[in-house]
């Protein structure tokens, strides 16, 4: 029952970090990431990495996303899919162009330079949906554009994860690039099917059943359906549970599934997805590499910032919620970490500059809450819902 134990430790340091970072104006996430970092291998080395953490992390950030399309509003998303493509085709060309010329400048070159683009286009929202939520801003203008760009962002990523692994991987699983872009338009046909047809069946079905809350237990078994069948389609498990949100959002047992839903995750499973992030990080060849880690980041940051911000002006957002937008992509999170993990294994990427990469993920994901939390004070935060 060792794991218990960790749970445990997890549980106890997020709660009182958490409240401390909100007292004093931080997002209570920046807390759980500091509180991987803090009890990982980077410092105390009391947690590490493994089968228990990862499966509870996975649980996690599928629930968190589930509640962001709980909560998201369908007629916005429809309303800014325009502007979600500008934000995610524009947030993909500068990210690898710039971390590009960065891999040039520190003598990486050929494929394994371009597999490092590849890894800095995608885009993690659930860091940024955790700050939004807490902000209020997630139904929002801003907050719209970004869950919309999440998903176009998660399927370019794929497909340019597909090609590289496919034409130049030699360890990795691979797949064809055709199979897999037939798979992913099946799969958006069944979840447009399942929305609009399906779901309300089974809510309906749940109503009739003599169970405990069925209801909810309806909605976690439509959770993780479609972030299953997502992952086997070679998209993102949380694209899934994204769309399983927005689904039941559509019915009469939203609020009540929202209620239930949100002790589980908060209670348990989501801080200890933002604390496996933080386990991620280590010191090893922090020295060596320095000027590689903080160049990148700052170059990461920046391009992502920029390309997806000038995506929202291209569609006529003023500035602030242009700015917000820009923030909410830059973090990286579990989505850029495991398609560098698929790369290493494919030998896109060398142990040389493995462990680098990995750093300079973990700091952009620690770098968007304040980026996010920087472009809302309280005298604005009204005007960007």
């Amino acid at each position: 029952m060792a794991f218990l134990g960790s749970l445990l430790l997890i549980l106890i340091t997020t709660t009182i970090i958490a409240h401390f970072s909100t007292r004093i104006g931080i997002p209570g996430v920046i807390g759980q990431l500091l509180v991987g970092i803090l009890l990982g291998p980077a410092l105390l080395n009391w947690l590490q990495p493994n089968n228990f953490i990862h499966i509870f992390s996975e649980l996690g950030v599928i629930i968190l996303m589930f509640m962001a399309g709980l909560e998201s509003n369908l007629a916005l998303l429809k309303k800014y899919f325009g502007p979600s493509v500008l934000v995610a085709i524009l947030g993909v060309i500068f990210p690898v162009a710039g971390t590009m010329a960065v891999g040039e400048l520190f003598g990486i070159h050929g494929q394994e330079n371009i597999f490092i683009g590849v890894i800095f286009a995608a885009t993690s929202v659930s860091i940024s949906v955790a700050v939004l939520k807490e902000l209020d801003l997630l139904k929002g203008q801003a907050g719209s554009t970004i869950l919309g760009a999440a998903v176009v962002d998660d399927i370019l990523a794929v497909l340019m994860l597909s090609v590289m692994v496919s034409l130049l991987g030699t360890g990795g699983s691979q797949q064809s690039l055709g199979l897999t872009f037939v798979w992913q338009v099946l799969y958006f046909v069944g979840v447009y099917l399942l929305v609009k047809f399906v779901t309300p069946y089974l809510v309906g079905i749940a109503d009739k059943l003599f169970v405990p809350q069925a209801r909810t237990l309806m909605a976690i078994i439509l959770c993780f359906s479609l972030a299953y069948v997502a992952d086997l389609a070679g998209l993102s498990a949380v694209v899934g549970a994204f769309f399983a949100g927005i689904a039941i959002d559509q019915t009469k047992a939203k609020t009540e599934v929202d209620h239930n839903i949100q002790p589980i995750g908060y209670g348990i499973f989501i801080p200890v997805f933002f604390v496996s992030i933080g386990l991620n990080m280590t010191l090893a060849g922090l020295r060596e590499d320095i000027g590689l880690i903080i160049v990148l980041t700052v170059v990461a940051t920046l391009m992502k910032l920029i390309g997806a911000a000038l995506g929202a002006k291209f569609a006529h957002f003023d500035n602030r919620q242009a700015y917000l937008v820009g923030a909410g992509m830059v973090s990286r999170g579990e989505m850029a970490l495991i398609i560098a993990q698929i790369g290493f294994e494919a030998k896109l990427l060398s142990t040389d500059y493995y462990s680098a990469i990995v750093t300079a993920i973990i700091l952009t994901t620690l770098i968007a809450p304040f980026l996010i939390k920087l472009g809302v004070s309280k005298h604005n935060a009204k005007s960007l819902k």
